[in-house]
């Protein structure tokens, strides 16, 4: 490596090597400790098979010498972190890795990490990204990564089951995944006498009790069979295979509770479309975007497209949609806008925030529709801090108003009570001032039959 090059924060804790930034393109450099590993998985077609099947990121081999390897994976536009996926996007993650642990113990080898953070989604799939994972199985020896999948995988999706993916969010506190004593703790006590939940969950946490019982626990598993992993696998991959949510999802039918008439719904389609092709636009960001249906308006235009939204159901419908159409080129995830991921791990650097990636990624278009009440109104965030936030990472912006007299702008406003005065600011006069300390008005067009406004704003050249 050059001294231009950074080594990626996310990339110190493996000694078999780490990843680092060439200019703008991501390498991986491989250790000579790694060379036996990575060389056998090269020659007997392990990589390649896993590549055919969309299982592990691609790469090439881009540097040889005696101390190190340097491979150069297949770019990935956007990644997402477990904290932000549905609870279906979650399910993949977790068969995937179950799937590529099956395989490489068939081949003689095995996955020695299985950390959520080792898949994200790219081309409308999860994908495996960490290649330097694998390492020689022994015979006899157990899956030393297993209790790592159950706290980064397995115990967050059957905590999903019973008190909703909210609890996804426990991984921003606990990047190692969650303890599960933890987890545990905090299912039923019938789940007690399931016969995959007992030994997976319950019984791993009472062997942690105390350090003596864990001693004696792994001395007691010290030996494991290739059958009875492969055993363990198949029981793991088919209940999460089955799992869903406790309460099923009321989301599905957003759009059937707008305030447009079927006219209305075409005239913003197609504002949206005639605005955005001018612009040549690369990558675009919806941000509360529901199951992406404006975003699909452009999905012809646009490269690469990100849509996400606060509703984890309404992010699993849309993921639905990505994989049935084959629509490689959009990217679903979970965003609370009002509190956006933050960098975590250690010096809050190995996991990026979601603004700074969201600054790395740089869409040319980021739109923001029906959202601005939901910011300003349940939120409480003047027009001048919302700005702010999206000048941070947005050229151009195409934001919708909905002005006072708009029923769900009406419904906000009555929820204030004794505060409704407190709330005379929100008008349409405001929220382009507020704005213009951040962009440039290019257009302004009210929507037919509707309360509601459609602004294209520039990023100014003193932007954030």
């Amino acid at each position: 490596m050059t001294k231009n090059n950074k080594t990626h924060e996310a990339s110190f804790r493996d000694p078999s090597g780490s990843v680092f930034h060439d200019g703008d393109t991501i390498r991986r450099v491989i250790n000579p400790i790694y060379f036996p590993q990575y060389n056998k998985l090269k020659t007997n077609g392990f990589f390649k098979t896993l590549f055919k099947n969309n299982l592990l990121i691609p790469h090439e081999e881009t540097f040889v010498s005696e101390d190190k390897i340097i491979i150069t994976p297949q770019k990935i536009p956007f990644i997402t972190n477990p904290y932000e996926w549905g609870f279906e996007q979650y399910k993949q993650a977790a068969l995937l890795t179950l799937k590529i642990q099956k395989y490489a113990l068939s081949k003689g080898f095995i996955l020695k990490d299985a950390t959520a953070y080792n898949v994200t989604f790219h081309k409308g799939k999860p994908i495996f990204i960490d290649t330097l994972s694998f390492d020689f199985y022994k015979e006899g020896t157990p899956w030393r990564a297993y209790k790592q999948f159950i706290t980064h995988f397995f115990g967050p999706l059957v905590l999903a089951k019973y008190h909703g993916t909210e609890v996804f969010n426990m991984l921003q506190s606990y990047i190692d995944g969650i303890p599960v004593k933890l987890i545990a703790s905090m299912l039923p006590a019938r789940t007690k006498l399931s016969s995959v939940l007992y030994p997976n969950i319950h019984l791993l946490a009472k062997m942690e009790n105390k350090h003596s019982e864990d001693y004696k626990a792994e001395t007691k598993i010290a030996k494991l069979s290739k059958k009875a992993q492969n055993n363990i696998i198949e029981s793991l991959y088919n209940y999460i295979s089955k799992l869903q949510l406790k309460e099923a999802s009321e989301w599905g039918n957003y759009y059937t509770k707008t305030n447009y008439n079927e006219g209305a719904f075409k005239t913003k389609k197609d504002l949206i479309r005639d605005w955005v092709q001018p612009l040549n636009a690369q990558k675009l960001i919806d941000v509360g975007g529901n199951d992406g249906t404006f975003a699909r308006t452009v999905r012809d235009l646009v490269k690469h497209i990100i849509v996400t939204d606060i509703d984890s159901n309404a992010v699993d419908f849309n993921q639905k949609q990505i994989q049935e159409n084959k629509e490689t080129n959009l990217l679903a995830f979970v965003c609370d806008v009002l509190q956006p991921a933050p960098g975590i791990g250690f010096n809050n650097t190995e996991r990026e925030s979601l603004i700074n990636r969201l600054k790395e990624y740089a869409p040319d278009v980021t739109m923001a529709l029906a959202l601005i009440h939901h910011i300003t109104l349940s939120g409480n965030v003047p027009f001048e801090k919302s700005a702010e936030f999206f000048a941070k990472f947005s050229k151009n912006l195409i934001i919708e108003f909905p002005k006072r007299e708009d029923s769900w702008v009406t419904s906000l406003l009555v929820r204030k009570r004794e505060f409704i005065n407190h709330f005379d600011f929100y008008n349409i006069e405001n929220f382009e001032k507020g704005y213009s300390n951040y962009f440039n008005l290019v257009k302004k067009v009210a929507i037919k039959d509707t309360k509601r406004v459609m602004f294209l704003f520039e990023i100014k050249n003193n932007g954030n």
